[in-house]
């Protein structure tokens, strides 16, 4: 607990940053909710003067008890990873999760009227023929599921991975009134598709195969305190030292983050000696 950032410090940052015109924030992880108090800390987000909208990523095992208080507080969105409907598989992936308390987790937070989603990760050989049963989910339940290309960060293969090139010819494949949708869904890079009278929806985010670096409005926080412009690289700015000054001294530092943003991604690179991959895990950088 003493490597990591203080709920304090946390909110102390969404109000630099909300100062510097940053309006949207995202709780991930790891896992959000097996730190205590988490909903505690977004509802003191919420409450920042500036910030428009809240939302979650979780993995479901402990979301469902928390719905009412979220829903309370008015979180804005609730992403769920799921990555497999195969409760074997679902066991093996997650290190000992239950696929019944996340999909009731799905159900619960459907019915609560949160706008909810689904991020998938689709394998090649291990859990690629499970794309229709995702969408169908989507379907059902009126949600969106987002098919997420597989990213060469940390030890991830991003050989393994699904095109969404391929997804999407599939899917039109099975549903040929799958149409583009122009609405908003969201504030990331996910393109949607729908099909007519379906309330649930399609999403693809395409960092390989459709790459939108010149688009990405993103920036993440560690909860050591690193603020990484782009997930492709080591580098970022460490505001532990800002956090020990004064408010517009965290402010110079994460608008200097921001406008050292890198170009692009990195990630066809990853194998040829790049000296600033990010080599640490996804879910140690908040993915």
């Amino acid at each position: 607990m003493s490597q990591i950032l203080t709920y304090e410090e946390i909110v102390r940052i969404c109000k630099a940053a909300a100062e510097l015109g940053i309006s949207r924030i995202k709780i991930t992880g790891g896992e959000p909710f097996v730190r205590l108090g988490c909903t505690d800390l977004i509802r003191s987000i919420k409450a920042v003067e500036g910030i428009e909208e809240v939302t979650v990523t979780t993995n479901g095992q402990n979301l469902e008890s928390h719905i009412d208080k979220l829903k309370k507080i008015g979180i804005d969105g609730i992403n769920i990873s799921l990555d497999t409907l195969d409760p074997e598989k679902y066991t093996y992936i997650t290190g000992g999760g239950k696929l019944e308390r996340t999909l009731s987790s799905i159900e619960s937070s459907a019915r609560s009227g949160i706008k909810t989603k689904i991020n998938c990760l689709l394998l090649k050989g291990f859990n690629e023929d499970e794309m229709f049963s995702f969408a169908e989910l989507a379907f059902r339940h009126g949600i969106d599921v987002r098919f997420i290309e597989m990213m060469p960060v940390g030890a991830a293969d991003a050989s393994i991975g699904v095109s969404n090139v391929y997804v999407l010819k599939r899917l039109k494949e099975r549903w040929s009134d799958l149409e583009p949708d122009g609405s908003v869904h969201g504030n990331g890079p996910a393109v949607y598709y729908k099909r007519a009278g379906s309330e649930g929806g399609i999403g693809l985010i395409s960092s390989i195969h459709g790459k939108f670096c010149e688009s990405c409005n993103r920036v993440r926080l560690t909860s050591q305190g690193q603020l990484k412009p782009c997930l492709s690289y080591d580098t970022g700015t460490n505001l532990i030292p800002a956090l020990k000054g004064t408010d517009d001294e965290l402010k110079e530092a994460i608008r200097r983050a921001i406008y050292e943003k890198p170009e692009a991604h990195s990630f066809s690179d990853m194998g040829n000696d790049n000296d600033h991959a990010e080599h640490r895990l996804m879910s140690q950088i908040g993915g």
